[in-house]
């Protein structure tokens, strides 16, 4: 196949984007030549008088195809950033959003404040996903090691390549199990989760690109949405530490359920907070100190 140069790439990814409803199709295919070669999207626009070797024009239209066939963009590109960690990313998982970035941001600022313990101890991520919580924090924090579970096998296999792909100071062991089963045996410090938590009714009106994509496994949680919230509502306390931190993402319309779910489970002090949007995105509940 002879090298044609970047431009000429670029301008018919972006024709078929446009032909399929893709905003900023110039922008995005750009993008996803960066994701094929590392560039940014303006050095990708910058290299535009290059030639564009052949194996990298394969890698960057089977990633424009899957794009126009209405894949989201994370998927087609393979990847994305979270805070200061890069993912690889498919369908095995779902992709993270900035909400999620807020959730990581909340406990690590939690933590610093732990009564000036600061440091130390086991932080358990549940429902990992793609590992983006679990690595977040065994990078930015500062815990004595961390375990990442997932009730789904191949999404804990991308946990663990996402491991290696960054390379934590802070160990990281991914498990496989529902919810908080397999830390049976474990006392944590700080356990995380951004559980499902859409209703089976609010995941089937979802916009396609969502679901037809992403796995329902991590979006819906039964007829009200609180299934996974309740249940980790009402285990979280044998697993942590006295004093020890549950840190959830919610969604906003059932923040008040949460906080009645939180309080009739046993727990004391439990803080509502918002995300960068204003809304109620976020359940903290301590556990009982020791007497």
């Amino acid at each position: 196949m002879p090298e044609t140069v970047l431009a000429t790439e670029l301008d018919r990814a972006a024709e078929m984007l446009a032909r399929v409803g893709i905003r900023e199709p110039r922008r995005e295919a750009a993008a996803l030549w960066g994701a094929c070669t590392g560039l940014t999207p303006g050095a990708a626009w910058l290299h535009r008088d290059r030639s564009a070797p052949a194996e990298t024009r394969n890698r960057f239209w089977g990633a424009v195809r899957r794009r126009a066939d209405g894949e989201p963009f994370a998927y087609a590109a393979g990847g994305a950033a979270f805070r200061t960690v890069s993912l690889a990313l498919d369908r095995r998982v779902l992709i993270p959003r900035p909400e999620t970035e807020g959730l990581v941001e909340l406990v690590l600022r939690e933590a610093t404040r732990d009564g000036g313990r600061g440091t130390g101890g086991v932080a358990a991520d549940i429902g990992t996903g793609s590992g983006c919580i679990a690595i977040a924090l065994a990078v930015e924090g500062a815990f004595d090691r961390v375990i990442a579970t997932d009730i789904s096998p191949a999404a804990a296999e991308l946990a663990r390549e996402n491991v290696t792909r960054n390379q934590p100071r802070t160990p990281i062991e991914v498990r496989v199990g529902n919810l908080l089963e397999p830390l049976t045996g474990e006392r944590c410090r700080v356990i995380v989760a951004n559980p499902p938590y859409l209703t089976d009714t609010e995941w089937a009106e979802l916009d396609l690109g969502v679901r037809d994509f992403e796995p329902s496994l991590a979006l819906a949680s039964g007829p009200d949405g609180l299934a996974a919230t309740r249940v980790l509502l009402q285990t979280a306390g044998t697993v942590l530490e006295p004093g020890g931190l549950l840190a959830l993402e919610i969604d906003e319309r059932r923040a008040g359920a949460v906080r009645a779910l939180a309080l009739t489970a046993g727990w004391r002090r439990v803080d509502i907070h918002q995300d960068l949007f204003g809304r109620p995105r976020y359940a903290l509940a301590r556990a009982a100190e020791d007497v």
